[in-house]
């Protein structure tokens, strides 16, 4: 099977992994519409690129074998997702006013906000270093470290990550029309506290093996 075929489908399968960045992007598309979903995405998107970059030029020997295990980087990944979080918990939902005459001034985030925001919360994450470190480490076993297929692997991958985290800002932003402002607040609490919670899970297993304690769960 050609690399780039490959790529999609394992990026496919990534795509539908539920992750932080996957409930902001949604909340995001509800909340501020299908433009601003996508510059999340965009941001998803380039902190993907990067990652991988970092970990085939070996920047992931700093970490290990699994990101996950590493203190400094859990302990910054979990502080990370609990500001996230407890901004998102405590938003208000915008209310239009139903009245055309009165001019309801919002204050939007620019472009730029929504990028980074897209892209620190998913290079915060370990689980995505180790995601690409797998993908790359069993790649490269396929297809040699210095291989072209790579880049064609790697491409096809991020290349539908970015083009299905697209297609659910869109269906989210259609979705706006029904929900009312107090489904909006709901939401922003329930991505709120998940993201606090991943967060904190982050930072609590630097101290405590979580996953060994979780019956079905093997640990890493």
């Amino acid at each position: 099977m050609h690399p780039l075929l490959n790529g999609i489908i394992v990026g496919l399968t990534l795509a539908l992994l539920i992750g932080p960045a996957l409930f902001v992007l949604l909340q995001t598309s509800v909340h501020r519409g299908f433009i601003a979903g996508l510059l999340i995405a965009t941001g998803i998107f380039l902190s993907d690129l990067t990652v991988i970059v970092l970990c085939h030029t070996g920047f992931s020997q700093i970490l290990g074998d699994d990101p996950r295990q590493n203190f400094y980087f859990s302990l910054v990944g979990g502080i990370v997702m609990i500001i996230f979080g407890t901004v998102t918990f405590t938003r208000k939902p915008v209310i239009e006013s139903p009245d055309p005459e009165i001019e309801v001034v919002i204050k939007v985030p620019g472009p730029a906000i929504y990028v980074l925001k897209g892209f620190f919360l998913n290079i915060a994450n370990p689980g995505v270093w180790f995601v690409w470190l797998t993908a790359l480490m069993s790649v490269s076993a396929t297809y040699g470290v210095n291989s072209n297929s790579l880049f064609y692997f790697f491409a096809g991958a991020s290349i539908m990550i970015l083009g299905t985290d697209s297609l659910k800002c869109f269906v989210a932003h259609k979705l706006k029309r029904f929900l009312t402002p107090r489904v909006v607040h709901i939401m922003n609490q329930v991505v709120g506290i998940m993201l606090v919670v991943i967060g904190g899970f982050l930072i609590i297993e630097m101290f405590v093996d979580i996953r060994s304690m979780i019956p079905f769960v093997k640990p890493q």
